[in-house]
């Protein structure tokens, strides 16, 4: 079976192909299998010192779905980790499913236990990322024929390659009507506190639709949104506005180089911590295909309900940014805020409100998820970030989100209780799903 055989329509995944019956007399999986070896003419054989539950296959799909989401449809931005979400749930279904090692996500369908998991963590990858980004079927065949060519022909491979189809199956049905693009606008009228598009793109909200998104295992977005920021006449508000103002400005003379860097660090830290840093954790730590699947999927899934999170308070309370506070300070009726009109911070603000914070928001609920799942104790998680070439190590929970709260204030992007409420918050969020989801079967 060859590419072209696929037809002109919109490619779907494999799964959608042959859908569990009989097609030209070849079963899906065969299918698959044969997919596999006309696209780089691999041998089952080749590889057949290799074991059928390689962990590596969950490191090896987590790089293919940051490449396929981020490379390929550039979503960079937090739209990102909703749509690496949905891939490592489906992994985690197909791959725990199998072994049996913890209970499965939204799903009572148990694969045979002879199953390969490595088959159909790889399938269950394909499947979901196919289904979701078409434009990427070339990327995505490849891979999933290098990961079908490291293992042995047999009855386990066919086992696994129809259970990762049916873990597709089951995420991409969870996951329909569940709110993604609905046409939700911020339309609240600019006023003093009121976020409106800032310098220098004067971009609308980014992506509002996320703030009303059915999250994955949260119960709604609101369960965890705090109380309304700080009043504008408030002390709390007056010592964040004049924190940010005075170390958060791009020509700042009392931010220290060192917060310097770690502020443009931290800006980029998000995507690495749910990607090369979780690889890298799960080799230095030699987890096994369970372990893997299940710190892949757990922080993955955290992040995006804590992002969904973060945006329906962004999208509640609809807080201005600094930029926008500083320069129009003479409205906010705090005689204790002067105005600077020329201000701009060190970073570009990005384009959504202030409050709460989506980075520490992230970051709280990664780190949370972490410690949880790895047990190392006392908050610990080992965690290397690399950022431009530049490697960073956090041992503890506790430092990396401070570093994440500090360097959004030093950034001038954010008021500080904005960042201490998103990693609160975060924080919630992680500590909930480890404690109602991927819990031991034992």
């Amino acid at each position: 079976m060859h590419l072209a055989a696929i037809g002109s329509r919109r490619p779907r995944p494999l799964s959608r192909l042959g859908v569990r019956h009989r097609r030209r007399g070849i079963t899906t999986a065969a299918s698959v299998t044969l997919l596999a070896m006309s696209l780089v003419g691999v041998e089952a054989s080749a590889s057949s010192q290799q074991a059928a539950d390689d962990p590596s296959v969950i490191s090896d799909w987590n790089t293919v779905a940051f490449e396929t989401i981020t490379i390929d449809a550039g979503k960079a931005n937090v739209e990102g980790f909703i749509w690496l979400a949905f891939e490592q749930a489906a992994v985690y279904n197909a791959v725990v499913g199998i072994t049996g090692q913890y209970e499965l996500y939204n799903w009572n369908v148990r694969g045979p236990r002879g199953a390969s998991p490595q088959a159909a963590a790889a399938v269950a990858a394909h499947d979901v990322l196919l289904e979701y980004f078409p434009g990427s079927q070339g990327r995505l065949h490849t891979a999933l024929a290098k990961s079908l060519g490291e293992i042995p022909d047999g009855p386990q491979k066919m086992q696994g390659i129809r259970y990762g189809e049916r873990a597709a199956d089951r995420l991409i049905e969870l996951r329909e009507d569940d709110g993604r693009f609905a046409p939700i606008t911020f339309d609240v009228p600019p006023a003093p506190g009121v976020w409106r598009p800032t310098p220098p793109a004067f971009a609308p909200f980014f992506d509002p639709w996320i703030s009303q998104l059915r999250p994955l295992l949260i119960d709604s977005p609101s369960q965890f949104r705090p109380g309304p920021p700080p009043a504008m006449t408030s002390q709390a508000y007056t010592d964040d506005f004049n924190e940010v103002k005075a170390v958060g400005s791009a020509t700042s003379t009392v931010r220290t180089a060192d917060q310097t860097t770690t502020a443009r660090f931290i800006a980029g830290s998000t995507l690495p911590l749910v990607t090369s840093s979780l690889r890298d954790l799960a080799a230095r730590h030699q987890l096994d295909i369970s372990d893997s699947a299940r710190l892949f999927g757990a922080v993955a899934m955290s992040a995006a309900d804590a992002a969904i999170t973060s945006w329906d308070a962004k999208y509640t309370f609809g807080l201005w940014r600094p930029i926008t506070a500083i320069q129009l300070a003479d409205t906010d009726d705090n005689p204790n805020t002067a105005p600077d009109p020329t201000w701009v911070p060190l970073l570009a603000t990005p384009p959504y409100p202030d409050y709460t914070s989506g980075l520490t928001s992230l970051v709280g609920a990664i780190t949370s998820t972490l410690s949880g799942t790895l047990e190392l104790g006392g908050g610990r998680i080992d965690v290397n970030i690399t950022v431009a070439g530049v490697t960073r190590h956090y041992e503890f929970a506790s430092l990396l989100n401070q570093d994440a709260i500090d360097a959004r204030v030093w950034s001038g992007i954010h008021f500080r209780t904005a960042d201490l409420v998103g990693s609160a918050i975060g924080t919630e969020v992680g500590d909930w799903a480890l404690d109602n989801y991927f819990q031991p079967t034992g």
